[in-house]
C-alpha cells in the first residue's frame, strides 16, 4: 500500500470557514474522507500546522517515510527557504498545492520559493488540487 502525507501549513485549519469566495465551504478534513474513499488502496496521512518549525519537522520525518508529499504550506510558500530546504533535504516526490490560483492574487503570492524543490504544482483548482496532486504521485 502506497503512503501519501499532506502536509498543510498556516490557516488551513480554517479551510470551509475562512474566505469561502476565495477557498470554498468544505473543510480539508471533511474532503479528507471523499479523498480516501477515492483512493481506498493509499494510505492518506493528513498533517496541518501554523508553525513553520514544525512544518519542517513533519516534512523530514514523512520525506522518509512516505512514498510522497503532498504540500500546501499556505503563506509559507513565499516567505520560507528553511521549508524550501526541508522538502530538498527528503527523498520522497512532492507535489505543492494551492487552492486558490496564486497568479490571479496579489503579486507577492505569485512566486513561491518551494515550488522548485517539487515535482509539480497544482493550483486554483480547490479541494480538487489535492485529488490531482495524489494522481501525479501514483501515476
Amino acid at each position: 500500500m502506497k503512503k501519501i502525507e499532506i502536509i498543510n501549513g498556516p490557516n488551513l485549519n480554517l479551510t470551509g470557514r475562512r474566505e469561502p469566495e476565495v477557498y470554498g465551504t468544505v473543510g480539508v478534513e471533511q474532503y479528507l474522507d471523499t479523498l480516501r474513499g477515492q483512493f481506498p488502496d493509499v494510505e492518506i496521512v493528513y498533517y496541518q500546522s501554523n508553525v513553520e518549525g514544525e512544518l519542517i519537522d513533519r516534512i523530514q520525518r514523512a520525506g522518509f517515510e512516505a512514498d510522497g508529499l503532498i504540500v500546501n504550506l499556505g503563506g509559507y510558500s513565499h516567505t520560507s527557504v528553511a521549508l524550501r530546504d526541508a522538502l530538498l533535504a527528503v527523498p520522497a516526490q512532492k507535489v505543492e498545492v494551492h487552492l486558490s490560483n496564486i497568479f490571479a492574487r496579489e503579486e507577492y503570492r505569485h512566486h513561491s520559493l518551494v515550488t522548485s524543490a517539487c515535482r509539480g504544482m497544482v493550483c486554483g483548482l480547490g479541494l480538487k488540487g489535492y485529488e490531482l496532486a495524489l494522481r501525479a504521485l501514483l501515476g
